[in-house]
């Protein structure tokens, strides 16, 4: 079988329920970014995004081929990631102050940041007093100041 073309993103809603032969596409964060080249679905099927250019995909985006033959739908693929926590919301704060700073993509949430390992900043941030653990999930970093609007997530 030659490589499935994906040339489209459908609108949400587009399709009353998800296909039940739907394909899963984990990407990680930065393949997330490019919405052209080769890839592989979650079974092992080779794939060709040839998708317009415009806002990062996002897990759950619907992508189609021109024929709407295949649907397949974006996932986040797990990366190794740091955890970093610490029960003094400043001294949190502060970290993403700094890794902002050197302009690190991470994942912020209440009482947490998630950003891609990295040994260096690892020993940073334990120096600082924080809480550093290492994982393996799926990485959702904050868009940036300078991202296009238009496609949002929750």
């Amino acid at each position: 079988m030659s490589a499935i073309v994906l040339v489209e993103r459908l609108a949400p809603g587009a399709l009353p329920s998800e296909p039940l032969d739907c394909l899963r596409l984990p990407l990680t964060a930065d393949q997330r970014t490019s919405s052209r080249g080769h890839r592989r679905t979650a079974c092992g099927l080779d794939l060709v995004l040839q998708l317009p250019r415009g806002a990062a995909l996002v897990p759950g985006d619907l992508l189609a081929s021109a024929d709407g033959q295949w649907h397949v739908k974006v996932e986040a693929a797990a990366e190794p990631l740091l955890r970093v926590r610490s029960t003094d919301p400043l001294a949190l704060l502060q970290a993403a102050y700094h890794l902002g700073n050197r302009h690190v993509a991470m994942e912020l949430q209440p009482h947490q940041l998630l950003l891609l390992q990295d040994s260096v900043l690892e020993d940073l941030l334990r120096q600082r007093g924080l809480q550093v653990e290492r994982l393996l999930a799926p990485f959702q970093p904050e868009a940036g100041a300078y991202a296009g609007v238009g496609h949002h997530h929750g």
